[in-house]
Order: C-alpha cells, then sequence, then structure tokens
C-alpha cells in the first residue's frame, strides 16, 4: 500500500491546518487509516484514526475537539484538519494504513507550530 502525504508546514499558535493523505490504486484490503506523530525525544503517538466505511474515529486526548479526521473514499484520500494548533503540536505526522494486521507507512510531513 502506498501513501502519499501533504499538507504539513510551519503556522503559528492558534493557526488552522489540513494534511491529506491520498492510498492510490487498489485500497479494497484497506480496514483503517490515520496519522500517528512523533516529537524529537518522544515517543510516537496516536493523533487520529478513521475505518473504512468512515463510521468509526479515534482521536488522541491531546487533540480531541481540536482535531477532525474525515475520508473521501472516491479519492481515496483521508484528511486531518487541526485546528487551534499549539506548539506542543509540533511534530512529524505520518499517516498509515491498516491492511490485513499490517502497517503501512507514509513518508511523514512536518509541521512545526510557533509561539
Amino acid at each position: 500500500v502506498q501513501l502519499v502525504e501533504s499538507g504539513g508546514g510551519l503556522v503559528q499558535a492558534g493557526d488552522s491546518l489540513r494534511l491529506s493523505c491520498e492510498a492510490p490504486g487498489s485500497t479494497f484490503s484497506i480496514n483503517a487509516m490515520g496519522w500517528y506523530r512523533q516529537a524529537p525525544g518522544k515517543q510516537r503517538e496516536l493523533v487520529a484514526a478513521i475505518t473504512r466505511g468512515g463510521g468509526t474515529t479515534k482521536y488522541g486526548d491531546s487533540v480531541k475537539g481540536r482535531f477532525t479526521i474525515f475520508r473521501d473514499n472516491a479519492k481515496n484520500t483521508i484528511y486531518l484538519q487541526m485546528n487551534s494548533l499549539k506548539p506542543e503540536d509540533t511534530a512529524v505526522y505520518y499517516c498509515y494504513a491498516e491492511a490485513f494486521g499490517l502497517f503501512h507507512w507514509g513518508q511523514g510531513t512536518q509541521v512545526t507550530v510557533s509561539s
């Protein structure tokens, strides 16, 4: 499963940013997709996840109420709308897709939030 991420960048605290992750090609095997993030010196943590049908979403505690994950199945793409960004959201964000119990990862995109 190939994943192509886009949308990272440098923003100020309080700003918004949208990430996207496309899974081109045959995606019938994908059960769920989402993002993890990893800040320097910290473990990778779940940001958000969404099931194939989009009916179930899950968020990390630190982003609940600020981030929203949604998908466009026609485009094989998921999106992460990030609002009210904080400096502690600074990290590399990795898109993933879970298929048959295996995780496939995107190349990662840097999000930097300045105070």
